[in-house]
């Protein structure tokens, strides 16, 4: 083989390599490795097996099993309302903004894009001003006295709307991507044979853009699982934890005030990561089955 052939790839994807190395696999084979160990960031780890596990998983009286479960239930309910919704409705704009006799398609886009730019602290700074109780745009546009920090289920809605303002953006680019490279002729033809919009949306735009679809719900699933800033920002975990997500736990016992358990948070994070790769590799098949 030329050599020349073997480097020009290399010095493309090479930088790409060297920052998944040093920055993603070294620190998640350290961070599996620190699960099997007592660790509190200073000194060296001390290797206690699946102690750790164990502790989580069945120690009922233990404090780090609580925590576990109940941020893992507070992950799932994050989950199973935010991903459908960062799904859906992204769909659904994509697919109007496609209308034919629709103007300025390019400006609404940029409009919808613009929040994905955002860091999620500076939005959650805003948003927590709009659903102030006394000086909130929200209370008083609607005549409402609604604590939505404090309470729920105010507080899980105001997390999910700062999900969705941020994240329908990216996944609409996606959507519009893959439409816009769906033949214009089976659309006409599909008007020739008297489909309506509906059937041309579930006869030709879904199949057309099953690999869009697919890394979408794989993608926006696996980050609703990490969710972190907004219920930390909005919430910080109120009330009384019913918002705190695995990842504030994680984050607790790690960087906690007192000693770190570095070793019982990397724990957490391989169990998370590991709910992560099974429903992910289940999605995908299920997708991919469906479409077969």
């Amino acid at each position: 083989m030329n050599n020349n052939n073997f480097l020009k790839p290399l010095l493309f994807v090479g930088p790409h390599i060297i920052l998944f190395i040093v920055f993603i696999l070294i620190p998640s084979v350290y961070g599996i490795y620190a699960s099997f160990t007592n660790w509190n960031l200073i000194g060296d780890p001390v290797w206690v097996g699946l102690d750790n596990y164990k502790t989580i998983l069945t120690d009922t009286d233990s404090t780090f099993y609580s925590q576990f479960f109940n941020g893992l239930k507070n992950t799932l309910l994050f989950v199973v309302f935010s991903v459908p919704l960062l799904i859906i409705i992204p769909l659904l704009i994509a697919v109007a903004l496609e209308h034919k006799d629709l103007k300025f398609t390019s400006l609404f886009q940029t409009l919808l894009y613009i929040p994905g730019l955002i860091s999620i602290s500076a939005a959650a700074l805003v948003w927590s001003l709009i659903f102030n109780k006394q000086l909130g745009v929200a209370n008083n546009l609607f005549g409402s006295e609604a604590v939505w920090q404090t309470t729920q289920p105010y507080a899980w809605i105001i997390i999910l709307i700062i999900t969705i303002w941020a994240g329908i953006g990216g996944n609409m680019i996606i959507y519009r991507a893959g439409i816009n490279g769906v033949s214009k002729d089976l659309y006409e033809s599909a008007e020739i044979d008297g489909a309506g919009p509906v059937r041309k949306f579930f006869s030709i735009t879904l199949p057309s853009i099953r690999f869009p679809l697919i890394y979408t719900m794989v993608m926006t699933t696996a980050g609703a699982f990490n969710v972190f800033a907004q219920p930390l920002m909005m919430t910080d975990g109120g009330p009384r934890q019913s918002t705190t997500v695995l990842m504030m736990y994680i984050r607790d016992l790690a960087f906690s005030h007192g000693e770190s358990i570095a070793g019982l948070a990397s724990a957490m994070a391989v169990l998370l990561g590991l709910v992560i790769l099974v429903i992910s590799a289940f999605q995908y098949y299920v997708m991919n089955r469906n479409a077969a």
